[in-house]
């Protein structure tokens, strides 16, 4: 249902923006329809004017030149305002011919009103048109989104108790900082790929632009670090814009530092950015392929960290929330690290959920946690002779199991694997774990770029919102 809603709603965005070009259109034609009501009357009276400068009566040639700016003001191109036009440039030159233009001023009058009309009735039709179906989308855009909703209601309904309370100003606040943050990071980057790879722009120009492109970039570093936090989505609107079954994201607080690094990208579209993305956003970037990714925040933490969407649990009486949630959700990611609280977790999702719904990340250069694991597992995983000494500290392995909780291990960056960040090589021993106990999804490492790539794209839809709202600025001209 997610897929149906998303492209719905997609539909319906895009063609209530070309509804919306169409009823600016049919704005602007009957604008112009009315300002060219009086018209007849205008003619007659910029007639009387050519043929009183013509015999040379004092004042009229002010009244041609007065008629004739108000035909190039308000006429449509052609047809009578050509005709006028003739005829002011000969009074105005002193020729008697200018009177002859004025024989046919009536009847190119009448034609223009007929086009107008018609011009009129045409883009008023298409924009009613493309409004009836654009509201028929977004009526069913509306009506998944509300099943979506309802799918997830015994999971909102657990998590909204641990989702504290928020402004409602202060989200819509920090999002729009978030957007400008973006705005000058992507505007930076066209911009120094402007002045460096643009042939034939001369020096001063390149220079100034490859200026204000640093300038940008630089700007957008502490904008974005400074709102993307305070604009994170809780896990009661993650799970309510999504309505699959959640991703529960398990580990200990103190890897929360550690999981919110920023590593330089050196493939894909990122690579030429400013990396802004933690590695926790990345993997759940990933995750978002099985379902909104939920996670217990450090209590008494001022933001949440971004990645997976907090709530937070009463630090005395955890354990009944965490479990439900075990039942409630699509998958369950439990990263491997210090605190008793952790390994019950991994004790009790053993004990009470399917094999297929429990995946581990395991650090590397941490003997004691792979020995601890094997002692919570009926068939050892033996990471110490899997995971090599040089593994990454963050994630060494990802581990699957099968219906007899037979571990499946996937050594993140094995031999030849291609290059990328360690959010790639974790996505890829991912693919690989699932994969090797039958789960299969499509784009997961490809999942890792998408908060960039999105962020990416929205910048440039404004756009093509900048083109409308340039012409509702036109159609709101007093003119």
């Amino acid at each position: 249902m997610l897929r149906t809603s998303r492209l719905v709603t997609a539909l319906a965005v895009a063609i209530a923006y070309v509804a919306a070009h169409l009823l600016t259109t049919a704005g602007l034609d009957l604008r112009d329809r009315e300002r060219f009501a009086d018209a007849p009357a205008r003619a007659a009276v910029f007639a009387d004017a050519v043929r009183g400068c013509a015999a040379g009566v004092p004042g009229s040639c002010d009244g041609v030149r007065a008629g004739d700016a108000w035909f190039r003001d308000n006429a449509p191109p052609f047809g009578s305002r050509t005709l006028v036009s003739l005829a002011a440039d000969g009074a105005g030159d002193g020729r008697d011919t200018a009177v002859l233009y004025l024989d046919d001023l009536a009847e190119e009058v009448a034609a223009d009103r007929v086009a107008l009309d018609a011009a009129l009735d045409g883009s008023a039709d298409r924009a009613l048109w493309w409004t009836g179906i654009a509201a028929l989308l977004a009526g069913a855009a509306l009506w998944l989104r509300r099943r979506r909703r309802e799918a997830a209601a015994d999971v909102v309904e657990l998590v909204s108790r641990y989702v504290p309370h928020r402004p409602r100003w202060r989200r819509p606040v920090f999002l729009a900082l978030t957007g400008v943050g973006y705005v000058l990071l992507v505007g930076g980057f066209l911009g120094g790929t402007l002045s460096l790879r643009v042939e034939g722009l001369p020096w001063g120009a390149r220079s100034w632009v490859l200026v204000g492109a640093v300038v940008a970039v630089a700007l957008a570093s502490p904008v974005l670090r400074h709102s993307r936090r305070r604009s994170a989505r809780d896990a009661v609107r993650a799970l309510e814009a999504d309505g699959r079954r959640p991703v529960l994201y398990l580990r200990a607080f103190v890897d929360d530092h550690t999981s919110a690094a920023v590593d330089n990208v050196t493939v894909g579209l990122s690579g030429f950015l400013l990396p802004v993305h933690s590695r926790e956003e990345q993997l759940a970037s990933v995750l978002r392929a099985f379902g909104p990714v939920i996670a217990v925040g450090r209590p008494g933490e001022p933001l949440p960290h971004l990645g997976a969407a907090r709530f937070y649990l009463p630090p005395d009486d955890w354990r009944p929330g965490v479990l439900r949630l075990m039942e409630l959700s699509r998958l369950v990611v439990l990263r491997l690290g210090p605190g008793e609280g952790l390994w019950w977790e991994l004790e009790r999702a053993r004990a009470t959920q399917p094999p297929d719904k429990l995946v581990l990340l395991v650090p590397g250069d941490r003997d004691d946690l792979h020995r601890r694991l094997d002692g919570h597992l009926p068939t050892p995983a033996r990471l110490d002779l899997l995971v090599p000494s040089s593994a990454d500290r963050w994630t060494a392995a990802v581990v699957a199991f099968d219906a007899d909780w037979a571990p499946h291990v996937s050594p993140v960056v094995p031999a030849g694997s291609p290059p990328g960040s360690p959010a790639h090589h974790v996505a890829r021993a991912l693919r690989a774990a699932l994969e090797s106990v039958g789960v299969r999804r499509r784009g997961l490492v490809t999942r890792v770029n998408t908060g960039m790539l999105v962020a990416f794209g929205k910048v440039l839809l404004l756009l093509p919102v900048a083109v409308l709202v340039l012409r509702l600025i036109e159609l709101a001209d007093p003119r």
